[in-house]
Order: C-alpha cells, then structure tokens, then sequence
C-alpha cells in the first residue's frame, strides 16, 4: 500500500469511530444545534396564527423582491434561478438583496433592476453589521415598493420574517430554517440536492410550474464583465499562457488545504504545462499566499492578493485558463465567468455546493465521516490543523485533474466526467 493509501486508510478507521456522532440524522428542520432548533420551533409554534395560502402567483406580476443574503458562493449558486425569474416574468421589474459585501458582485448579474443590500449579523464576517431596528425598518420600507412576489432562497427563519415584513401577498421561501408560517408557500428543501437546483425549484413554485423543466434549459448564466475592466485584467496578466489560478485560502479552517502542496501544484504545472502560476487572495489571506509565493519565488508567478475588487477579481478569473481551489466563493465566481476548475472538497458536500457553469473536476477522499457539513464547527478532532477528509487529497491527484482540464482546452482527450 502506497504512503498516501495508507494515510487514508489510517483517517477512514478514525472517523468511522466518530462517524455515527458527526453525521447526525436529518431533521424537519434541518438545523444542526439541538439549542437552535429548540428556539426555532418555538418561534414556529407562535407564529402559527400568521400561517395563510396566499393568492395564486399566475395573476399579473408586475414587482418582484428575490432574497439572498448570503456570501458570494450563496450567491452564485442562484444565478440560474434569478434567469428563471427573469424569463418567468418579463414584464415585471425584478429586484434583488443581497449582503453588501456582494454589493458590485450584484451589479454584474444581468436582468436584475434594482439591488437592495443589507448587512444581517448572522452573516457579517469582516463587515460592519446591520441592527436588528435597521433590518426591521429596511425591511418594512420595501412596502413601499408593493411587490406582488418575493422569494426568499435562504432557508431561514430570520430571512422569512424578512419577506414577511415586506407584505407581498405571495410568499415564497423555504421552512426546512424555520419560520414557514411567514411564507405563502414553503417549498421542501431537498438537502441532497444542489443549492442551484433549490432555488430554482423555489422560483418555479413562485411562478406556478410543476418543475424547473418549464424554464430556462440554457447554459449557465454568465456575469457580465465591464470591457474596461475586463481590458485591465489582461493587462495585468500578460500574454503568457497558460495562466493557472491557486486561491490557497479555504476560507475557513475546516476547508483549508496544505499550503505547501498548493505550492508543490504550482511547481508541477509551471513544470508540466510551462504555466505560469497566478495567486489569489483577500487582504487577510496575504500571509497564506506570501508562504506559496516563497517556494515559488523562482517561477513565473503573478501575485494578485489583496488588490482587487470583486468586480476585477472576477475580470481575472476570466482570463485565467483554470483555477485551483477549495470550496471557496472564488471557486463559484471562476464557474460564472466560464473558467475551468479543479475543486478540492472536504467537509462541504460537492453534490450540494459543487462548482457549476464551467468544466470541473471535483476532488475528495472517501471518509465514513465526510462530508460531515460542519463547516463552521467542525467537530472537536478536526480543529487547529488540515482535517483528515483535506488531507487525504494528493498533490499528484490534483495536477492529473488540473493536466486534464487544460489539455481538454487545448482540444485533446476531453476530461473524464464530474463525479457529482
């Protein structure tokens, strides 16, 4: 048995001992902590009196208020749904929310009329967060705008009390976070299958299809670039192809791969493929990105981290030949820009977050325990170090992926099917 077998081997008995601790059953409410759910059943309970079918969504839609509050990833996993909105009403003026770190990521999601941010606490990471009275009072401003739809994508009982407060006499959302009785209609969240194909189901429900075959069928939706934008990233990048993206930053801990292999990744393919290599980050990865850029301080590498918008982080990703990340936001921008991906998954499960809108590879370890989806907690074993189900992923796994994906472009031996 090879080093790497062994390793996965010795990681698939430590967590088949914990196994039956970390994958806990499914719940109506599809809430993880037993205190959290406790809460939001209570809150169901009481708002039951508010709890009414509201008014067939087939009468003349004219405003629409679609929800989603979440990180760039959330966001671009509904840009297939937001289309299905789009076409769905075309005569309507359709207006989206998002957080207000999304604010310029929003501007280049095509049909949307008017963008709304808000900064709710459970979300804000970096930012500054919006009060309650202020979410409250936003919320209950955009009255004033008589919506006669709003769908709400994030299946939670805070985002629901959002939509409730907006008085649209239809109500789409999801109750699986809690808060149904603020809906007109809750529509099951099917926790097996991809965020996209969930939102896209909420839109047909608000619309009134059986299924999500009566709407787009098209390719993925693409962001629309600025041209001058898109002009400066090639500037910056140069003619030198092929141009590999390394995003070595997991977001979070329990995603985070080693960095030493991203580097061993980046010297293989500056090797292999004469790439030269292109590193991404936030300002707060730049001690991550500085310690892959040491090991490759003697290859062609272009530095990007910290100095974009997101706005130009995605021109850049457009122009990259393929991107090598966790599961990460950039991961889901390069999909949405129609740049190759090689993904690397641990805790997150690919069939739910996977990359979408552009050729992929997805690679994870097989582990009794992953995906475990404790991404923001993970479980006690798996904290201040690489997580068994991360590093069960080869260096020699990812480059073979990553060698496939741009020979395929370059017209050879198409890559072997997504997993998912």
């Amino acid at each position: 048995m090879t080093s790497a077998g062994r390793q996965t081997a010795l990681a698939s008995v430590a967590c088949l001992a914990s196994a039956v601790q970390y994958q806990r059953p499914m719940n109506a409410l599809q809430i993880a902590r037993a205190h959290e759910r406790v809460l939001v059943r209570l809150v169901d309970v009481l708002t039951v009196p508010l709890r009414r079918k509201g008014p067939s969504a087939t009468r003349p839609v004219r405003r629409v208020l679609l929800l989603r509050l979440e990180r760039i990833g959330d966001l671009l996993m509904t840009l297939d749904a937001l289309r299905d909105a789009c076409e769905a009403w075309p005569d309507a003026r359709i207006d989206l929310a998002v957080g207000a770190w999304n604010r310029d990521l929003a501007a280049l999601i095509p049909g949307m009329s008017r963008v709304h941010t808000l900064s709710v606490p459970w979300l804000a990471r970096h930012e500054a967060a919006d009060p309650w009275p202020t979410l409250v009072g936003r919320a209950r401003r955009w009255r004033r705008e008589h919506y006669d739809v709003v769908v709400n994508f994030e299946p939670d009982v805070r985002t629901n009390f959002l939509a409730w407060l907006t008085g649209a006499p239809v109500r789409v959302g999801y109750s699986s976070g809690g808060g149904g009785s603020f809906l007109t209609d809750a529509v099951p969240y099917r926790p097996s299958a991809h965020v996209s194909l969930n939102a896209r189901e909420a839109v047909a429900r608000a619309v009134g299809t059986a299924s999500v075959s009566r709407l787009s069928g098209r390719p993925a939706v693409r962001l629309e670039i600025p041209e001058p934008v898109r002009e400066q990233a090639r500037a910056r990048l140069g003619a030198s192809r092929p141009l590999v993206g390394l995003h070595v930053s997991g977001g979070r801990q329990s995603k985070q791969w080693h960095l030493e292999r991203f580097a061993a990744v980046g010297r293989e393919l500056a090797s292999a493929a004469r790439a030269t290599i292109v590193l991404t980050g936030a300002p707060a990865d730049a001690a991550m990105v500085a310690e892959v850029a040491r090991h490759l301080h003697d290859l062609p590498v272009i530095n990007a981290t910290g100095s974009l918008t997101l706005i130009e982080l995605a021109a850049l990703l457009e122009q990259l030949d393929l991107l090598v990340s966790s599961d990460t936001g950039p991961m889901h921008m390069a999909g949405a820009v129609g740049t190759p991906v090689v993904a690397l998954f641990g805790p997150s499960d690919p069939s739910r977050y996977g990359p979408i809108g552009s050729p992929s590879r997805v690679l994870r370890v097989s582990l009794p325990c992953s995906p475990c989806g404790m991404v923001r907690q993970p479980p006690e074993r798996c904290r201040g170090h690489v997580p068994d189900c991360m590093d069960g992923i080869a260096v020699r796994t990812v480059v073979d992926a990553a060698l496939q994906l741009l020979r395929a472009q370059e017209g050879h031996t198409p890559p072997p099917a997504d997993p998912r």
